[in-house]
């Protein structure tokens, strides 16, 4: 009786020790991520900076200032700042010089990821009724994408991630032919920032697992789809991401509905540099340009910027970048 016994216990205590191992080993399994929180505040006080220089086209005093602007807030979160300077006709044949600003993290790493926005502004309101040859603010169009790259710059510096992310805000990409314009029609007339660096990168072999495009990311109630060519070249990038942004609870912006292919900077970035590159853009489908109501109109100024959807495409990024 008494050998039964003992034997009853060193099998408790044997099963025991098995659970006690078997739950260890789960909480080891499971990984806790500290990611930090996005400030929509900050966010905007970014893009406002931006508009405070007035209209930021190719080679105009506000396209200057506000590039210098750039280069040295981002200097303040990595010393890994780099501008890409080129010659660049214009498909009105005038002659400018643009200016790619690209910022590292962690530049050491080889497994790396790529988010992008431009920072230029449209030369004239081709969609407005009034002023049309006039330049707009571009608060949202240009502005916003900028705006969310500086914050999320912000927080790689005062939290490390555990891979490389390169930030690189493209010249350029808003000097395209006006809908107006009486000659051929030249779909590379635009994005002629994001052209040259996809044929020239920042780094000899540059390689990146995927890219993230910023465009149109701060009206009010924005609706983010699958675009076009987001599908087509980077279908798990936008799984993951729109993932994230569920999760998140941000699942009224980040809709899963299938848009219209855009020539944005990410078709460069697929066709000739090969990173799979996903577009986060507004999509309207009220609207005949199927944009944000503002767009290409003197009505994109701050009023046209909202701070909750700022919180929506922040967050889920940093959500993206600090999971990997």
């Amino acid at each position: 009786m008494r050998k039964l016994y003992y034997g009853l216990v060193a099998i408790c205590l044997i099963g025991f020790i098995s659970c006690k191992q078997e739950v260890k080993e789960q909480k080891k399994a499971i990984k806790i991520v500290n990611v930090p929180t996005f400030v929509a505040d900050s966010a905007y006080v970014f893009i406002e900076n931006q508009v405070d220089f007035g209209p930021r086209y190719l080679s105009s005093p506000g396209w200057k200032k506000c590039g210098d602007f750039l280069v040295q807030k981002l200097q303040s979160y990595t010393p890994n700042v780099i501008e890409q300077k080129a010659p660049v006709t214009t498909y009105d044949g005038k002659n400018h010089e643009l200016r790619n600003i690209i910022a590292s993290f962690n530049p050491e790493k080889n497994n790396r990821i790529l988010l992008c926005a431009h920072w230029d502004t449209r030369h004239v309101a081709d969609y407005d009724t009034i002023n049309q040859t006039d330049p707009i603010l571009g608060a949202n169009d240009g502005g916003s994408g900028v705006g969310v790259l500086i914050e999320v710059a912000r927080l790689l510096s005062l939290q490390e991630s555990n891979i490389g992310v390169d930030i690189i805000l493209f010249d350029a990409e808003d000097y395209g032919q006006p809908q107006d314009y009486n000659g051929n029609s030249n779909p590379q007339s635009w994005c002629l920032g994001s052209q040259y660096w996809s044929r020239n990168p920042h780094t000899q072999n540059y390689y990146a697992r995927y890219g993230i495009l910023l465009d149109m990311v701060g009206a009010k109630d924005a609706v983010f789809s699958h675009e076009g060519y987001s599908k087509q070249y980077g279908e798990r990038i936008l799984k993951k991401v729109w993932k994230k942004a569920s999760e998140q609870g941000y699942q009224d912006y980040f809709r899963y509905i299938a848009s219209p292919p855009i020539l944005d900077d990410h078709y460069f970035i697929n066709s000739l540099a090969n990173i799979p590159t996903i577009d986060i853009i507004e999509y309207d489908q009220n609207t005949m340009s199927g944009f944000n109501k503002h767009w290409h109109t003197h009505s994109d100024d701050m009023d046209n910027i909202d701070k909750a959807t700022l919180k929506a495409v922040g967050q889920t990024l940093v959500e993206v970048i600090y999971h990997e």
